[in-house]
């Protein structure tokens, strides 16, 4: 059976997006500091969820303070138009896909963080 990405382990998922950034010779840090911009966590956060065993999905729906201008976060990943998803929840998870994303294909921080 498929594990849903909200149950999967938040270091696992976040991994991978740091992954998918290095590959195109972006840093762990510049997702750090989108996931700041979007989630209100710090860094110290980010790190302490890293190396705990809480789930992509408590990550997300734990967000100290989810930044408002998420709502200019609009394309498609994987396919899906992020701004039609209707999922509070999916969307948060595809929010945050994208602007890696874009990280990954070269915008600028400033770019990213609308």
């Amino acid at each position: 059976m498929k594990r849903s990405v909200f149950d999967m382990k938040f270091a696992t998922v976040y991994q991978a997006l740091v992954q998918k950034a290095e590959r195109k010779g972006r840093t762990r840090a510049e997702v750090d500091e989108i996931t700041t911009w979007l989630t209100g966590y710090s860094l110290t956060e980010i790190d302490e969820a890293f190396s705990s065993d809480l789930s992509y999905g408590e990550f997300l729906s734990d967000a100290p303070a989810y930044n408002p201008r998420a709502v200019l976060i609009k394309g498609k990943v994987c396919g899906i138009q992020v701004e039609t998803i209707e999922d509070p929840f999916m969307k948060k998870v595809r929010q945050l896909d994208k602007l890696v994303d874009e990280l990954a294909k070269g915008k600028s921080l400033g770019e990213i963080k609308r």
